[in-house]
């Protein structure tokens, strides 16, 4: 994914916001450690939705002497922020509370509260994923849903469709294991459920802070792309030879691709200015997340046949 929404996110504070204040309600009245827990999730999940706006606003500081290449790496720093704070806050305090009423198991009064307010936490939070998956597939084309979490540079949208997968899936669990432990009257229900939202959090936030740290120590183009600026370079006839390119992201829309290019003998100062205007804009064209393309001229030692073998990879 090549751009970030703030669309998905609003939609996720918003939700959240509501969802938080219903579930501390319910808890207060049952007494319920899943409750609880998940109020303590939509609630850090209302502050990361904030965090991520403000690492956005920051990301979109213009360069500045210190900052040649901008801030837009800002939104990764933000983003493996929010990943911390699931881990630290939803998974830990979860755990926390599912062990406690474990070892105190206490009788949940008043369950109506949870049967209500869950069903109606499942279908706000419903509708926040629905709109987060909506700007997230706008660029996905034929990936699998897992690659293109896996692939994608956008933070910030892909920090909101995990963190509202994750809550819906907590809602879930929250939702059996009250309705289980009304059931059948035992008690540890409530707590076990506590643990399991616990470790999803947990495995969640594992999971969005490699990606981050991906990005943070500095990641370059995929494969796919890589090939398309080969191709570019091949298919030029003022190119005799070139090396891998080198590619790095500043931001989900800020990549800088480096070049070592040997273009061919005797060419003038304007028909060498005219091939490296052609290779800027058509990677441009077929990469819009590339807005920084340096190209230095070397000779390339290689052998006669190296564009060809080049052309049919």
């Amino acid at each position: 994914m090549s751009g970030h929404s703030n669309k998905a996110i609003y939609g996720a504070i918003i939700a959240n916001s509501a969802i938080a204040v219903s579930k501390f309600i319910a808890a207060f009245f049952t007494g319920s450690s899943s409750m609880l827990s998940e109020g303590i999730h939509s609630l850090i999940d209302t502050g990361n939705g904030a965090l991520l706006l403000f690492g956005i606003k920051r990301s979109h500081r213009p360069p500045d002497k210190l900052h040649p290449f901008g801030y837009g790496n800002e939104i990764y720093f933000w983003s493996f922020i929010v990943a911390v704070l699931i881990f630290a806050l939803g998974g830990g305090i979860a755990l926390y509370e599912g062990i406690q009423h474990i070892l105190h198991p206490k009788e949940l009064k008043h369950v109506e509260w949870n049967y209500v307010v869950l069903i109606a936490a499942i279908i706000f939070e419903g509708a926040s994923l629905r709109i987060a998956l909506k700007e997230f597939s706008k660029t996905r084309g034929n990936k699998s849903f897992y690659q293109e979490l896996v692939d994608t540079k956008d933070s910030s949208t892909a920090a909101v469709v995990i963190e509202d997968t994750a809550a819906l899936m907590g809602l879930v669990i929250a939702l059996t294991s009250v309705f289980l432990g009304h059931i059948t009257g035992i008690v540890y229900f409530d707590g076990a459920g506590s643990i399991l939202i616990g470790l999803l959090l947990i495995g969640v936030s594992f999971f969005f802070a490699v990606e981050c740290k991906s990005l943070l120590i500095g990641e370059g183009l995929m494969e796919d792309d890589v090939k398309k600026v080969t191709k570019i370079l091949a298919a030029n006839k003022n190119v005799t030879a070139y090396k891998r390119p080198l590619s790095l992201y500043f931001g989900p829309k800020e990549v800088l691709v480096n070049l070592d290019v040997d273009f061919e003998d005797g060419l003038t100062a304007d028909k060498l200015e005219e091939t490296i205007d052609v290779i800027e804009h058509e990677i441009k064209t077929q990469i819009p997340s590339v807005n920084r393309i340096f190209i230095e001229a070397e000779r390339i030692k290689t052998n006669k046949n190296f564009k060809e073998t080049l052309k049919d990879e």
